[in-house]
């Protein structure tokens, strides 16, 4: 990286940084209980046009043999286990965390008690873990929430073996959020959505504690038929974006004009890094 690129790329992180040094505890409270996610969840599933499904598509990257040990932080409503859990039998252990009490309960109860799965409440950026004890580490659509980056990268190296991979999944600067913001460009501030970790700048980030780190891009979008469903995932924001905090009625009028035959197509901006721990 030249100089002056270095320098821009550092200067965007501080903003940022400084913009959302506060977040942790809007992220807790919007994770506190898994109804918010779910209703994001549900309309994904319900809309969108690829029918293979994110949480699938990334399971379909992953290399997972028999005897491994994986690590998956930030585990969500357990998404990424409702059609993949068969994959568990061939893993020596599976460690499932989230910091939110309330997440690894739902997780638990799709994957269920297993001998091989342990489920902790855990943040990335104190890992309580040894040294090089994961053949895998998991971290899908959370490190955007992680107020010290480096110090969760640092610490998923830390704990990844040497030959280990980490597979992180997030989103783009120009999908769902960032395009319903600008149907309210009138409402709220553009520079809403939390970019300190995106497919655009994460590879700068995650080069520094890694050997080698491929991108890959999931192709989807949202095909939008229902207004009152496209209301409430707007609403389940409330907290963490501004868009979420708007008025119920500015919310349905707005999208009444933007729906066209009776569908609204919004464009998805998603994809994954896989990061190499090499010698």
């Amino acid at each position: 990286m030249l100089k002056s690129e270095s320098v821009l790329f550092y200067g965007i992180i501080l903003k940022y940084e400084r913009k959302y040094q506060k977040m942790d505890d809007k992220v807790i409270e919007q994770y506190k209980s898994h109804d918010n996610l779910d209703i994001r969840v549900e309309l994904h599933k319900k809309y969108s046009k690829n029918k293979l499904g994110f949480n699938n598509w990334i399971f379909s990257n992953y290399q997972i043999t028999d005897e491994v040990k994986v690590l998956e932080l930030g585990c969500g409503t357990g998404e990424l286990w409702k059609s993949n859990s068969d994959s568990i039998d061939k893993m020596k252990q599976l460690v499932v965390t989230d910091f939110s009490k309330d997440m690894v309960k739902t997780t638990k109860s799709v994957i269920g008690n297993r001998d091989n799965v342990n489920y902790e409440i855990m943040d990335i950026q104190k890992i309580s873990f040894e040294n090089e004890t994961f053949d895998i580490v998991i971290a899908n659509m959370l490190l955007h929430h992680v107020n010290d980056i480096p110090k969760a990268l640092s610490e998923v190296n830390r704990v990844l073996k040497t030959g280990g991979i980490f597979y992180c999944a997030t989103f783009g600067e120009n999908g769902v959020v960032d395009y319903l913001a600008s149907l309210f460009r009138d409402e709220v501030d553009q520079d809403l959505e939390n970019k300190t970790f995106t497919l655009q700048n994460g590879k700068r980030y995650l080069s520094r504690y890694f050997n080698s780190v491929d991108t890959l891009l999931y192709d989807d979008e949202l095909q939008v038929t229902s207004i009152d469903d496209l209301v409430k995932y707007i609403q389940s924001f409330k907290g963490i974006s501004e868009i979420g905090s708007l008025e119920e009625e500015i919310i349905r009028k707005r999208l009444e004009s933007e729906f066209n035959n009776g569908m609204l197509i919004i464009p998805k901006e998603y994809g994954m890094f896989i990061a190499r721990k090499e010698s």
